[in-house]
């Protein structure tokens, strides 16, 4: 487990925050001290992950976001670790094989580099601290039950992932349906293990944290208010992880490869065991809900509103992230058997050595937190290492400013291509781009301020600065200082600059007072 959370730490061991990180663990802060950010339309709008914010979000309480995030990390790996230790020790003692640290370690570092070049829909599991990594590591010990056909313990662990992540427990649940129906239904009556006992019951009690917050977020909402919001989340906000249309070719090049190796491996690499069995019966069921979601992906031009509506249930989350583990381990399987598989498997080992280590070379070289890199956030495609340490300085001095100089209920508006603002300055904003609430009414009032802030006659890039509107915009939302990104507007802005004092002490961003 050291080992693996050290492995884990080399290949995500990132300066806080993580993508969503600044989202979560925010969200979080504001459930155990809701007057902190209250004028932020995310921060206090319905909480969905109840359970994640109840238990890890009470270390924000204690010690900085920053600490709470490592804090978080540490657990959420270790459980990772844990689920991933007994999943492997498991398989490899079910298949017939000698259990190493090695083999464990090879599975994780296969893993990693499988989701990470072969998903489709933009999954991970190794990376920040939020809701979907405890839910995995639970999922992880429920695999190593349904290898061992234990199913009474499979849907309790199914059943505490949910708490903590609806969508990645509910779908194992799902998928561990499709597994029992596969490889049970043929056994005699008398050694078949049943479907409905009270552990499936003991297991919808423990999903409830995670169920009951979703279902009331979507309570009580007009019809048509709910399909618009469903319209807003699934092809205007996320569509880049939930409509198949708006995949890349490449995304669906690289995941064909994935499964074509995955079937090559399990019908002519590896000896065929009960635990190969049971796990790519889990497997096929968790493939069977993505091509569902395919199929769902083909209802928008025909039905678009109740394609919004089911597409909003993530269907390709997990197939993305349990592809490549079954891939790995039915690798490594082949690389203890004897045969003229055994070569390739070494060969795929060595290069997804390879790719873990070019991308945890690539992220430590970069030197700033993947939430401020201008790359991934899409407002420099191509910049060098320097720039962005650059900007990333001056981000935070603005934050700090920011935080310095204004009241704690202060509001702002912040630059496009950002969403760390609230992680740093701990004072709200107008609008984010990446903090999309939840509940169909504050997800509606959420695209229509971001319009009207970023008009889509600019390419949603800048704040117009039209007196008229400002002020409007001081009267409606509180809001008395615009911090611009001086890289896209310049510095001759018709408004008083507050910040900073010099052009040169700080070169990327500036702060305005809006018209009274």
């Amino acid at each position: 487990m050291l080992v693996l959370v050290g492995l884990f730490f080399v290949y995500a061991g990132d300066a806080p925050p993580m993508v969503n990180e600044a989202h979560y663990l925010v969200k979080a802060k504001n459930f155990w001290q809701p007057e902190w950010c209250a004028n932020d339309l995310f921060a206090a709008s319905g909480k969905a992950h109840v359970l994640f914010y109840s238990t890890f979000g009470y270390l924000t309480q204690w010690v900085s976001l920053s600490t709470s995030a490592w804090i978080g990390r540490v657990i959420g790996w270790t459980l990772i670790a844990a689920g991933l230790s007994c999943l492997c020790r498991v398989f490899s003692r079910e298949s017939g094989l000698p259990h190493s640290l090695m083999y464990t370690w090879a599975v994780a570092i296969g893993w990693i580099a499988g989701i990470e070049y072969g998903n489709l829909a933009g999954e991970w599991v190794i990376g920040g601290i939020e809701a979907k990594v405890p839910a995995y590591g639970f999922v992880l010990f429920g695999i190593a039950d349904l290898i061992q056909r234990r199913w009474n313990r499979v849907w309790v662990w199914f059943g505490a992932a949910a708490g903590f992540h609806v969508l990645t427990g509910g779908w194992s649940v799902v998928a561990a349906m499709v597994a029992w129906w596969i490889t049970e239904r043929n056994q005699p009556a008398n050694i078949r293990c049943p479907l409905v006992t009270r552990w499936l019951v003991l297991g919808g009690v423990l999903s409830l944290p995670g169920v009951i917050p979703a279902v009331q977020l979507s309570m009580g909402a007009d019809p048509q208010d709910s399909a618009a919001a469903a319209s807003v989340y699934s092809y205007f906000r996320i569509s880049h992880h939930l409509m198949p249309a708006a995949f890349d070719f490449w995304w669906y090049l690289r995941h064909a490869c994935l499964l074509f190796l995955l079937f090559a491996l399990a019908l002519t690499a590896t000896k065929d065991t009960p635990a190969k069995r049971r796990l790519m019966a889990w497997t096929i069921g968790v493939i069977a809900i993505a091509a569902v979601g395919m199929l769902v992906g083909f209802l928008p031009p025909v039905a678009p509103d109740l394609a919004a509506k089911l597409l909003r249930y993530y269907w390709f989350r997990v197939s993305d992230a349990i592809v490549p583990l079954s891939v790995s381990l039915l690798a490594f399987q082949t690389a203890y058997q004897p045969g003229k598989f055994r070569r390739l498997a070494f060969a795929g080992f060595a290069v997804a050595v390879i790719l873990v280590t070019y991308s945890s070379i690539a992220r430590m070289r970069t030197g700033v937190p993947p939430s401020v890199n201008e790359r991934l956030l899409g407002r420099v495609l191509h910049t060098d290492l320097d720039r962005q340490r650059i900007a990333y300085r001056d981000w935070l001095r603005v934050c700090q400013w920011a935080k310095a100089s204004t009241p704690e209920d202060e509001v702002f508006l912040t630059p496009r291509h950002q969403q760390t603002f609230k992680w740093y300055a701990h004072r709200a904003e107008v609008v984010n781009w990446k903090d999309v609430p939840q509940d169909a009414a504050s997800l509606l009032e959420w695209k229509r301020r971001f319009l009207e802030v970023y008009p889509p006659e600019w390419g949603t890039v800048r704040v117009s600065i039209n007196y008229r509107i400002l002020r409007d915009f001081r009267d409606r939302y509180g809001v008395r200082f615009l911090i611009v990104d001086r890289k896209v507007v310049g510095d001759n802005l018709p408004l008083i600059r507050v910040y900073p004092r010099t052009s040169t002490d700080n070169e990327n961003y500036a702060v305005y007072e809006m018209p009274r």
